[in-house]
């Protein structure tokens, strides 16, 4: 269990922060970068999730969940050493990924067919829900580059991939089974 007493450390006055191996590294590395975009993204579901309600609000729950799991994922560094260190550290695994694509399916098996490409709107949940696609592209971005530099969790960059599709299925289902989506007109105010 986490127990947090005191909020300010001053430990990062120096722009440095603590990973979960307890090794300090800069506040700007690639690392601390991913895992904070992954917050971020995290934040954007919850701002979402003011606007579901029932089975959605749920899964929004748990994606909430699975992302401070990827969190934690990632600011873990070296896999190779994960056998030696003195609590398991949370992985992400083929399960979360998993969920996500059953959900995916049931969810995409509702809507309309895209006739075109569709513009972030229509519902108050289908904006947010396309915001919470865009942060965790970012995400996923910012790790796939992470991982050209450092060992990242295999499962951690899927995840955030299929999330993102998530995102954009849910964003569509939110727009009456994408009857209410916004679609682009190419070249409308030319």
């Amino acid at each position: 269990m986490v127990v947090l007493n005191k909020i300010y450390t001053k430990t990062g006055d120096d722009g440095e922060t603590a990973l979960g191996d307890g090794s300090r590294v800069a506040k700007h590395g690639m690392r601390v970068t991913a895992y904070g975009t992954v917050d971020e993204a995290n934040a954007t579901v919850g701002m979402a999730r003011l606007h579901a309600s029932g089975e959605m609000d749920a899964r929004l729950a748990a994606i909430q969940n699975d992302l401070f799991d990827l969190g934690a994922d990632l600011c873990r560094p070296d896999l190779h050493k994960d056998a030696d260190a003195e609590y398991p550290p949370l992985r992400m695994i083929e399960s979360q990924i998993k969920r996500l694509e059953s959900e995916i399916d049931a969810m995409n098996s509702g809507l309309e067919p895209l006739r075109s490409f569709i513009l972030p709107g229509g519902s108050a949940l289908s904006a947010h829900l396309h915001l919470c696609r865009t942060v965790t592209r970012r995400a996923e971005r910012e790790t796939v580059e992470l991982a050209t530099m450092e060992s990242v969790n295999p499962w951690a960059v899927k995840y955030l991939n299929r999330l993102s599709d998530w995102f954009f299925v849910a964003a569509r289902a939110a727009n009456d089974s994408g009857k209410a989506d916004v679609l682009w007109v190419p070249g409308a105010n030319r």
